[in-house]
């Protein structure tokens, strides 16, 4: 392997034709705009409505170039990566250049074809201008409780899920359009807590322009702009370097998604290849599945999201400001049509279920390769039921969403997988409270537990699954959408599959639990009922059989294996009473296998 990556291609370097750079200002600037993306996180936090937005951490706010590169997020959720710039880009051609933007504007859209992602994510940006000249934008995609359509039954089209705003002026030079504003208002189930959210965006952008401002006039816009892009230039140099680190070949692997909702039991394959050359990777997406008839597609920029998310992963996991300098050295194959690059009038209301698993498959392609940066499966969904009906506190209809539910990562070549953590997409999004829940919805959190044996055994053992069990206290709705139910976590190098994500409906006193999958799109639920999800695990790593006995006598002892599942997994046979290890016994079942 030395060897081979000694012959590759050294990096390419680019002209220094900008300017001398004083290299303190660079490091001011570079962790000025991360503080400036920071505080639009916080204070979008601090002052929306809805759950999902301050506790599920559902947005992304952003610094952006004149020309729509991304400069600095601040990560909500990780595939906005390139929905977000692509939005912004979208903006500055529907207004036919930056020429026509001006002081005061903000604009915004849900388009799900232009963000990638479902109609419930509106996405404000302000163009930001400094003594005249237009310095950037700032930016910030978050999530709405509502926005109208069906609730709970299975989509067909966009059309059926909800409002559609194309891109317009929210302000024009400081004038809010009040037509927009009532056209969202009459459209929504929850105005005032739409409406709230919304004001809470436009404070996220409007604090991405004072500070950045503050910056410029600290210290320059030349300075500035230039620091810019030389931590761009920094950016793309770091990833490239680690590229290079990759052997040159190309890498195929596949997986399987349960079904779209609508051929119940019709899986969808999604296969991958990655490509290394020197310096350089393409990922291509070409034989992922095409778009389907039920609400699991996404946009485009999400199918370059997935890609871009992985590259991170693989090339430079721990460099910040997350910008697009970072991504120069990738390339990524696309064509219309596939669940992330689906056309309209495609469904895309659970865009966010598919595009993990993908990821998860760009990794599984890159084991062969480099192991030691990879992971084994991971439960790849939000596991998160949603819940309506009427609160007999104050009589006004609600809308609940409990989530997003920790679950299992896979093993790496050098540690067992982390337990009870949010899927890829949710970026540091946190486990819901179940307090918060219990306070602002009719409900009753009876169990909130680990599960054990939910994670693949390997040498490394994959991270556990959590199980929630939810009862009602007045009739409700529910909905699961899940995936990866009948298509669990996959281990790596001889480690075994995790389990899946599963619900289950305990009615009239008995449980429910012979679900073809994990997708119950309408259940009625009477008081006292309730519904159990389950998150996955994720798949182990490694040969069983080779994990340490004192390793899975202290998982035993800890509750994350059983007793039978130590001795029939990892032939470790251990006293349920002392959680001593019975050596003899434990040799002789790993001589037999």
């Amino acid at each position: 392997m030395a060897k081979k990556i000694k012959a590759k291609t050294q990096i390419k370097t680019k002209p220094a034709a900008r300017r001398k750079l004083d290299p303190v200002v660079v490091e001011i600037v570079r962790n000025g705009v991360l503080a400036v993306t920071e505080e639009m996180k916080t204070n979008l936090m601090r002052t929306a409505y809805n759950m999902i937005i301050y506790e599920a951490l559902d947005f992304t706010t952003g610094l952006f170039t004149p020309a729509g590169e991304t400069v600095s997020i601040g990560i909500g959720l990780p595939t906005f990566i390139r929905g977000m710039a692509e939005t912004v880009k979208a903006k500055i051609k529907h207004f036919g250049g930056i020429k026509n933007m001006h002081p005061g504007d903000i604009y915004v859209t849900n388009d799900s074809y232009t963000t990638g992602s479902h109609l419930n994510h509106f996405t404000f940006t302000l163009p930001i201008f400094h003594k005249g000249k237009l310095a950037g934008f700032s930016c910030c995609m978050a999530h709405w409780l509502d926005v109208g359509g069906v609730l709970g039954a299975m989509t067909t089209d966009i059309y059926s899920e909800g409002i559609q705003v194309p891109i317009l002026k929210y302000q024009d030079r400081g004038k809010i359009n009040q037509d927009l504003l009532d056209i969202i208002r009459m459209n929504v189930r929850l105005p005032e807590r739409g409406m709230g959210d919304l004001r809470a965006q436009v404070t996220a952008v409007k604090t991405g322009e004072r500070r950045f401002l503050e910056l410029l006039e600290r210290y320059g816009h030349d300075d500035v702009m230039n620091s810019i892009a030389e931590i761009m230039d920094r950016a793309e140099a770091a990833a490239r370097a680690r590229t290079l680190t990759i052997p040159d070949g190309v890498y195929e692997a596949e997986s399987w998604l349960d079904d779209d909702g609508v051929d119940i039991g019709k899986r969808i394959p999604v296969r991958v290849k990655v490509t290394v050359k020197g310096e350089e990777m393409t990922v291509d997406l070409t034989d992922v599945a095409k778009q389907v008839r039920g609400f699991y597609n996404s946009g485009m920029s999400t199918g370059y999201g997935c890609a871009q998310v992985a590259y991170k992963c693989i090339t430079s996991p721990t460099d910040y400001p997350i910008n697009d300098g970072a991504f120069r050295g990738l390339k990524v194959i696309i064509p219309p049509g596939r669940i992330v690059s689906a056309t309209r009038p495609a469904p895309m209301r659970l865009w966010m279920c598919f595009p993990m698993t993908i990821i998860d498959t760009i990794f599984k392609a890159l084991q062969q390769a480099v192991p030691e940066r990879t992971i084994a499966g991971h439960h790849a969904d939000l596991v998160a039921p949603s819940f309506h009906g009427l609160n007999p506190k104050n009589s006004e209809f609600f809308i609940g969403t409990f989530g997003p539910l920790g679950g299992g990562w896979g093993a790496k070549k050098t540690e067992d997988g982390v337990s009870a953590t949010v899927c890829l997409n949710d970026g540091d999004t946190h486990n819901g409270p179940n307090e918060q829940a219990e306070a602002k919805y009719p409900i009753m959190i009876e169990r909130f537990e680990l599960i054990p044996d939910s994670g693949g055994a390997g040498r490394y053992r994959g991270g556990l699954g959590i199980a929630r069990t939810v009862r009602a206290l007045n009739p409700m709705t529910v909905n699961s959408q899940s995936d990866r139910s009948k298509c669990p976590p996959w281990g790596l190098d001889g480690g075994s599959d995790a389990t899946g994500n599963n619900i289950a409906f305990r009615l009239n006193g008995a449980w429910k639990t012979d679900f073809p999958n994990a997708k119950v799109l309408v259940a009625q639920l009477k008081t006292d009922d309730a519904w159990r999800i389950s998150s996955g695990g994720g798949g182990g790593y490694g040969v069983a059989f080779e994990r340490p006995a004192e390793d899975v006598r202290e998982d035993v002892r800890q509750g994350y294996v059983t007793v039978d599942s130590a001795a029939a997994k990892y032939g470790v046979v251990v006293d349920p009473e002392t959680f001593v290890v019975d050596q003899a016994a434990t040799d002789a079942l790993r001589a037999v296998k």
